[in-house]
């Protein structure tokens, strides 16, 4: 064989003829993994589709190529000629494209042996004629569709072929056609294909009728249910297809799992007028009759899926689709007599059964109908019986509201009963469990979550709330039952317990006090019994998952049983010592979970106690904390910290010294490494030592962040210490890079002692934040604080090296801003001139560079401008010049979030300079105008189209400003202005000029009426961007183009709405919010 380069020479030549062998070498070469020249081929074979005129080879290829992938390879040239080049080839180039693929179709599936031998090809053949029809149907092929029925009644064969066909235009059309035709094309082929449906029918209807060909009856019965979705109603409910479908197809195995995809699509069909209603309860009742007749209500279908074949297992998730759709779509209607409800309880019972087998996937489609159901039955129960229930629960009991015949929770009853059983035996996993058992069957701690699981639990827990609501007493009975088989060992396992528990946390809220109260006392009795019952490792390590998950999700309860909770609580300090992977975790975080939301039970004083509980926790913590992990002390320590944030007034307890006794192991830490430093300071350099005053970092962090104030005490003790650190970091690192350059900020030592410091700026930070009255007034703060930090900090930013800067330093002095507000203004200039140029530096070389700097240098801008305003012109004339270049800077990024601060900066900057006068007119004379142009630069620019409500915004202030003469300064130059010049006529002409030669596409005419009415003190803040859009789409740059971005602040008020009111509906059912998401925590 010749070299690939000489191959590909003689393949693209045009004088010589084209090389089939040749070409039939390179695919095998191409195809070929062991062949060495395997990789030039694949670069020939590219290099040849490269080529506009290839396609023309296309039939002498398929006619005569030996090797099967050359002739695919032929038929991909055609395609890509047929989608992409087909509006300019010539007319009779294209009828001949056409009359080639059409009888190459004909004649590969005119025999049985050929259409079996070249399925696949025969398959890519039909898409290529699919992608013709695309271009030429209806308006050049009229006679395609009766064409296609006339030849199907030559041969069954060529019939099952032609239907093949029909089912992908079917797909093309209606499934996939919205990225790949525009609108108009679609709805031509789509009106098409409706009117000359009616052939198509029939032809479906006679090899239904007619034929014993099961593959042409297979294949016709899934290009059935492609047309199911949108043809006329009449040819559904007006012929014998339905009757047909069931009847004869229905009961055949070989058919039944098409049949029923047919029949699902008709199930699926809502919001119809009520004449259809008895046609679906007709239909209902006879799937029932034949469901009935291959399996009772009553049968297991648990080892029948099993143990089945796979299109049984197929057929048992067609059978869970159907009825989960008919359901959603139809379960008023089969209300609607007595004989449909009894069908419809039956349908329920078939449901029950397929929502008992061991699949996902199954059990998720049948779950979108329970919570449907138990949804729809909580709210018309609650309309029954009124929704002034003082303790917020329903629980109709088993003879639901009033008249227990009108109910429908009544009808419902036993069926509800299997659907809590279903809904309790599968529940999902919460997110707060960290315990699973892995595919060895091993008990491990969880490593990654699982979204879909998640979510899957979300509807669960809805599903099973509304459930309890309908009949607690039923949910607690079969809850109860269940934990004695657990108990008893009956039906003991890791899966059971598990689903068991979960179901239990997840019901919280939805019983009255005094009912939740009776169950639980048995539930936490039973589960701590289990747990010293039970023997082994990983029994107890479940045990203990769900014993912490249980009480974590039931507060309520625990606030009003002090000795529950103290057992409780006893019980998380043993599993804190337990080393099986995750329960250690869960114990901690279970531990934050209930002192955050029962506080006060711990600091003040409980009946039969001597002292409050925290008193006791703090005597005794090093033997408590003694065999967790680093990470494990600090949740501990907030869980601590969050006890002594309550200060309310039954709080007695001496607040302060319990906080120095709790910080006692790491402030005793602490002094050790500073003694040591004071002998020799080369000892803070260690690298066990920067790792150690890390942890002692993190726990201070951790409790500060849940006590608040009350850590000024705490903080005083080490402040100036911790500064003195930062600064022997800071000088060390300076000293690496200075020896080594850049490089060293790389080193291990160097990054290790950057964590250090960075965890002093997160603690400074998070203590600025949590600062206020009475222990940590902002005025006190701001004095003791500033002078402090002001060298060891913002000196060491400013003399770095970019590399080594922190943007912790930017995030804490934005803290500061925000929060200390008045009270730094006049030191603002001070950390603007250690800050500012030299991030500006950095951030300015590119758009990309620094990301973190970046959006906290424009965050600590925009603090400045809302809080210390007055401070930003106490600066020097070119640093203000920075400030407004900076802000300019950010509007013009494509990163949203840097794009969107920018624009915030600028309104609230334009905001604050109107209402001081003394500074107004010299900042509009120096920059108004340039603004204005650099908002119109983004404004048309394609990349902003996010930033558009706020583009609007800003244009309207700034015009209108002008406009109403509010600018006295003049915008222009006197000195060449004509006589008589104002800055509304200036501004007009400076910007008209500005569009009509920056877009020669629009007239002077639309330019001019954009302009006046980009003046009109009429037009409201919507009225104005509603100009705005409409010059916009006038822009050839977005005419073409998506521009819902223009419409993004719409979009996203609706879907706010949209979620306020989900958010709303969701917290009027009691149960249905978590206690983790409720705000009660005391």
């Amino acid at each position: 064989m010749a070299s690939m380069e000489e191959a590909l020479q003689r393949l693209s030549s045009t004088t010589e003829e084209f090389d089939i062998a040749l070409l039939d070498q390179v695919i095998a070469a191409a195809y070929d993994p062991v062949n060495p020249q395997r990789a030039a081929a694949n670069k020939v074979l590219m290099t040849l589709q490269e080529n506009p005129d290839l396609w023309t080879k296309a039939d002498g290829i398929l006619e005569r190529a030996t090797n099967f992938q050359s002739r695919f390879f032929g038929l991909q040239i055609l395609d890509d000629a047929i989608r992409t080049r087909w509006k300019i080839l010539p007319a009779e180039q294209r009828e001949g494209i056409k009359n080639y693929v059409v009888s190459k179709v004909i004649s590969m599936s005119s025999s049985e042996e050929t259409l079996r031998q070249e399925k696949v090809f025969v398959q890519k053949l039909n898409l290529t004629l699919v992608q013709i029809l695309k271009q030429e149907w209806p308006h050049n092929w009229p006679s395609f569709i009766p064409d296609l029925v006339g030849s199907s009644k030559s041969s069954e064969v060529l019939c099952e072929n032609n239907m093949q066909i029909l089912k992908l235009l079917s797909e093309e059309v209606f499934d996939f056609s919205r990225d790949q035709m525009v609108t108009e094309k679609v709805k031509k082929m789509k009106e098409s294909l409706n009117g000359e449906f009616s052939s198509i029918y029939q032809l479906c209807e006679f090899i239904l009728q007619h034929s014993q060909r099961p593959s042409l009856l297979k294949v016709t019965l899934q290009t059935l249910q492609r047309f199911l979705t949108w043809i006329p109603l009449g040819f559904i409910f007006q012929t014998n297809l339905v009757n047909e479908l069931l009847n004869k197809f229905f009961p055949e195995p070989m058919f039944r799992n098409d049949t029923l995809d047919c029949l699902t699509e008709i199930g699926n069909l809502a919001d119809l007028e009520p004449q259809y209603d008895a046609l679906f309860r007709k239909l209902f009742h006879g799937f029932l009759q034949r469901l009935n007749d291959m399996f009772s209500v009553d049968v297991n279908l648990a080892p029948v899926f099993e143990n089945g074949s796979e299109e049984d297992c197929i057929f048992i998730q067609r059978i869970a689709l159907f009825l989960s759709g008919f359901f959603k779509a139809h379960l008023k209607v089969m209300e609607g007599t007595l004989e449909s409800q009894q069908d419809l309880i039956k349908g329920l019972f078939y449901l029950v059964r397929v929502s008992e087998v061991p699949d996902t996937e199954i059990f998720r489609i049948c779950l979108e109908a329970w919570h449907m159901l138990a949804h729809d039955l909580y709210n018309s129960e609650k309309g029954r019986s009124g929704s002034g229930n003082g303790a917020g629960v329903l629980n109709l009991g088993i003879n639901g509201a009033g008249s227990g015949g009108q109910s429908r929770q009544f009808m419902y009853g036993q069926v509800l009963t299997g659907a809590r059983q279903v809904m309790i035996a599968n529940m999902a996993k919460p997110e707060e469990v960290l315990i699973v058992e892995d595919e060895n069957g091993d008990i491990v701690r969880e490593t990654t979550k699982d979204t879909d699981v998640i979510a899957q639990y979300k509807t669960m827990r809805e599903t099973l709330v509304f459930l309890t609501h309908l009949n607690c007493d039923d949910t607690e009975q079969i809850m109860l039952s269940k934990l004695t088989e657990q108990v008893d060992g009956s039906n003991w396992s890791w899966n059971n317990l598990n689903t068991l528990c979960w179901a239990i946390g997840s019901i919280s809220g939805a019983m009255s006090e005094d009912e939740e109260k009776r169950f639980l006392v048995t539930v936490i009795k039973d589960l701590l019994g289990l747990c010293e019952m039970k023997k082994g490792k990983d029994n107890k390590a479940v045990i203990a998952s769900n014993i912490m998950y249980v009480v974590g999700q039931y507060p309520r309860f625990l606030k009003a049983h002090w000795k529950f909770l103290k057992t409780v609580v006893n019980k998380l300090f043993e599993f804190m010592h337990e080393i099986h992977p995750g329960v250690q975790d869960m114990a901690c975080d279970t531990f934050l979970k209930i002192s955050t939301k029962c506080k006060r039970k711990f600091v003040t004083l409980q009946s039969d106690e001597s002292t409050p509980f925290i008193c006791e926790l703090v005597e005794n913590l090093p033997s408590i904390i003694s065999d967790l992990e680093p990470h494990q002390v600090q949740s501990f320590y907030e869980s601590v910290g969050c006890m002594l944030s309550d200060k309310g007034p039954q709080v007695s307890i001496d607040r302060p010294g319990i906080l120095a006794k709790l910080m006692d192991l790491p402030n005793r830490t602490w002094r050790m490494i500073m003694e040591n430093a004071i002998k020799n300071v080369e000892s803070l350099v260690e690298p066990s030592t920067i790792k150690e005053i890390i942890k002692i970092l993190k726990s201070n962090n951790r409790v500060c962040h849940s006590v608040g104030p009350l850590f000024t005490s705490q903080l005083q003790t080490f402040f100036l210490d911790m500064l003195n650190v930062y600064k022997v970091y800071s000088e060390r690192i300076s000293a690496a890079v200075a020896q080594q350059g850049a490089i060293a900020t790389q080193m291990s030592l160097v990054r290790t002692m950057r964590s250090a410091k960075k965890e002093v700026l997160r603690l400074l930070n998070v203590f600025i934040q949590k600062s206020g009255p009475p222990e940590a007034e902002p005025r006190a703060v701001a004095q003791g604080f500033i002078p402090n930090v002001l060298d060891p900090i913002l000196g060491d930013y400013q003399r770095n090296i970019a590399g080594a800067r922190d943007p912790e330093v930017l995030m804490l002095f934005t803290t500061v801003v925000e929060k200390l507000k008045s009270h730094v203004v006049d030191d603002v200039p001070r950390i603007m001139e250690s800050t500012f140029e030299c991030t500006l530096q950095m951030i300015t070389v590119n758009f990309e560079d620094y990301p973190e700097h970046r959006i906290r240098f424009y965050q600590f801008l925009r603090a400045i401008n809302l809080h210390c305003f007055p401070a930003l012109f106490n600066i020097p004339p070119a640093h203000q010049k920075l400030v407004i270049d900076a802000v300019v800077w950010a509007m013009k990024h494509t990163e949203r979030n840097i794009a969107d601060t920018g624009l915030e900066i600028l309104h609230e900057l334009l905001l604050n300079v109107g209402r001081t006068p003394d500074i107004a007119q010299g900042f509009y004379q120096q920059y108004l105008l340039a603004l204005i142009q650099d908002v119109f630069a983004v404004l048309t620019d394609r990349l902003h189209k996010s930033g558009f409500k706020m583009h609007s915004t800003l244009l309207r202030h700034m015009f209108h400003l002008v406009q109403m003469n509010q600018v006295t300064v003049p915008l222009f130059d006197p000195a060449i202005a004509p006589a008589g010049q104002s800055n509304p006529v200036f501004l007009r002409n400076h910007i008209s000029d500005l569009l009509i030669t920056s877009f020669p596409n629009v007239t002077s005419t639309q330019v001019g009426t954009f302009v006046d009415g980009m003046f009109d003190l009429k037009m409201d803040l919507p009225t104005f961007k509603t100009h705005l859009r409409d010059f916009l789409v006038q822009l050839k740059e977005f005419s073409l183009e998506d521009n819902t971005g223009l419409f993004s602040e719409e979009q996203e008020m609706e879907a706010r709405q949209r979620e306020e009111i989900a958010a709303a509906q969701r917290s009027a059912v009691p149960g249905i919010l978590k206690p983790s998401e409720i705000d009660n925590d005391l």
